[in-house]
């Protein structure tokens, strides 16, 4: 009886994987077709970029002189860092040097207004902005010289709010970082696609890029609405959508620089992306059990290793998934590390379920040096003495990059 019931679970599973993976290869095609080459509006308001900097690698100085060399015709940078001490300063004032065409200022932002201290900054940086649209990325973004005029273009419809981007990961040369680059093109962005599909819209926003409206942005109450929560990106696009706005997708692709984890970094990070997720939509994270289609596949194999079926379900979800890798990853995201890593596809489909079961093992996390507990999207400091007691008894960390 146990055996059979076990049969039916994962052949009911792996049927709900390959159709999951159906309907985000219908998606990715969707996209692929509304970005076909079309005229972009002429739409081109005066923007401000809000730059929230913690810290400064390599990537930093390449990052940020991307958005220095945008086709647009007036821009401005603010830059925000807790302290004119931050590694980031110098980086700045380097790029303030090498353009002085533009209006690149840097701000010490020292006030704080709630736990999500980028959002604290954020608050700081409206203050010190000019005009009346709003863009705010991650510090490691790198966009292309459209990125600007193609997501602002969008606001010429005046019912939009927002606009976000798609990005993909670009790794350094550990097999941890890798594995997360891969993550993001073959998990993370087709369920991105996945749900603007199935939902109709967008109604959320991604990190990599949060172009607004100040009337948008002020009908949600502004950056102090979301100073508490750790998804601050999810709260903003769900908020604006909730007002009455269209949240939409740029056809800009950005990238993000993956630092070179060790495979204990990588797992912290990627414990600490899934309560993220968890906390921001827990429906749709619960639903991705349908989502781990090798998983499945495989076990319904060797439990049922003389049966023909189980091996076409095999070969079917190997199938879905190397084709969802290769349409989003390589012609939506245009990944070029995408085919090189290909072969780390099965570990990291093994290792998805096991994050996946053990986000919701706790709801600490550890963000730049600092222990939070999350309930209901929102950031509790945890104190020095319960921080020690669950170390004690329970040995583990869960840090944002």
């Amino acid at each position: 009886m146990l055996h059979t019931l076990l049969d039916i679970a994962l052949f009911c599973l792996s049927l709900a994987g390959i159709a999951y993976s159906t309907i985000a290869l219908w998606s990715a095609r969707r996209y692929l077709v509304s970005r076909a080459p079309q005229e972009i509006s002429g739409f081109t308001p005066p923007v401000s970029i809000l730059k929230p900097l913690k810290g400064a690698d390599s990537s930093t100085y390449p990052a940020l002189r991307s958005h220095c060399l945008q086709d647009y015709p007036q821009y401005e940078i603010v830059f925000g860092v807790n302290d004119y001490g931050d590694p980031a300063v110098s980086v700045v004032r380097k790029l303030i040097a090498e353009f002085p065409q533009l209006s690149l200022r840097l701000v010490a932002c020292n006030e704080v207004f709630g736990t999500n201290r980028k959002v604290s900054n954020l608050i700081h940086l409206l203050h010190e902005a000019r005009h009346s649209y709003l863009l705010v990325n991650d510090g490691d973004i790198s966009a292309p010289q459209n990125y600007l005029r193609e997501a602002m273009s969008h606001f010429g419809d005046e019912k939009t709010g927002m606009v976000t981007c798609l990005y993909r990961g670009h790794a350094a040369g550990t097999i941890a970082s890798r594995l997360e680059a891969l993550g993001i093109s073959t998990d993370f962005v087709p369920g991105v696609l996945t749900a603007k599909f199935l939902e109709g819209t967008l109604r959320f926003g991604l990190g990599s890029t949060l172009a607004m409206s100040r009337a948008a942005l002020d009908a949600i109450g502004g950056f102090e609405s979301v100073v508490e929560y750790l998804a601050d990106d999810y709260q903003l696009g769900e908020r604006i959508a909730e007002a009455g706005f269209k949240v939409m997708l740029s056809h800009a692709i950005v990238e993000t620089s993956i630092p070179p984890y060790s495979l204990a970094q990588f797992w912290q990070h990627q414990m600490r992306w899934a309560r993220t997720m968890r906390t921001s939509r827990p429906g749709g994270y619960a639903g991705m059990i349908f989502t781990f289609i090798l998983l499945w596949a495989i076990l319904l194999s060797l439990l049922e290793p003389a049966r023909w079926w189980s091996w076409a379900i095999l070969l079917a979800s190997v199938a879905m998934r190397v084709a969802i890798s290769l349409l989003i990853g390589r012609r939506v995201l245009q990944d070029n590390q995408l085919v090189p890593n290909l072969w780390l596809l099965p570990l990291r489909d093994l290792l998805a379920p096991l994050i996946w079961l053990c986000s919701f093992a706790g709801n600490e996390i550890s963000w730049r040096g600092e222990r939070f507990r999350v309930h209901k999207g929102k950031m509790f400091p945890v104190s020095q003495r319960d921080a020690a007691t669950r170390d004690a008894s329970s040995g583990s960390e869960f840090q944002r990059r």
